[in-house]
């Protein structure tokens, strides 16, 4: 279990540092009304995750475990193109053209709306995460949970800390954000390699 708490975690945090609309919009709102009105935000993913993971594991649950070792390999490669647009954002983070323009939604149901809205965790769900958690729980149901545990608390954790930065950014400066920008990327690229590496052993050791 401990294995896939340590997974969620990793996932997690790098999920929490992938550049798009619903960091962008928690981002904007810190800017503009503190990291006290914005901090129940990060919660959001809580509210619309559900329904998310319930479409993605129903479908897959149905899928043969060939199709789930293709996800697998599909699934290291969108996680390379994910740690390619974060390094990307590590580049640039000194002139802050990582972002894209700010959503002008506000509060968590709002919040909850931009991540529903955003293909990302779908896509995210489908390829990295959802055999991950099917696989866990077809194994035993208590990695599965361990794996949600981990992912989420430190998603919440990360997003949450994302907050305080920009609330000192002006203390703080880029140093900090390209440094966790450098940190996810890696741990995404390493990711991505052994989950096609995983995908491949699967299908050679299936043939």
């Amino acid at each position: 279990m401990l294995i896939h708490v340590a997974w969620g975690a990793v996932y997690g945090f790098a999920a929490a540092l992938q550049p798009g609309p619903f960091q962008t919009y928690l981002i904007t709102r810190t800017l503009r009304n503190g990291w006290r009105h914005t901090l129940p935000a990060v919660f959001a993913p809580l509210l619309s995750d559900g329904p998310i993971i319930a479409l993605v594991v129903s479908t897959l649950h149905q899928m043969p475990a060939w199709w789930l070792q293709i996800l697998r390999f599909v699934g290291g490669l969108f996680v390379l193109y994910l740690a390619f647009g974060v390094l990307h954002a590590y580049r640039h983070a000194d002139d802050g053209s990582w972002a894209p323009e700010p959503p002008a939604r506000q509060g968590v149901l709002r919040a909850a709306l931009v991540n529903v809205l955003n293909p990302g965790p779908y896509v995210y769900w489908s390829l990295v995460m959802g055999p991950l958690l099917l696989a866990g729980w077809r194994d035993a149901p208590v990695k599965g949970v361990g794996l949600l545990a981990g992912f989420y608390v430190t998603m919440v954790i990360s997003l949450a800390g994302i907050l305080l930065l920009c609330a000192g950014v002006e203390q703080f400066g880029t140093k900090v954000t390209r440094r966790l920008f450098g940190l996810s990327g890696i741990a995404l690229a390493l990711l991505g390699g052994y989950q096609i590496w995983s995908g491949v052993m699967a299908w050679w050791h299936g043939m």
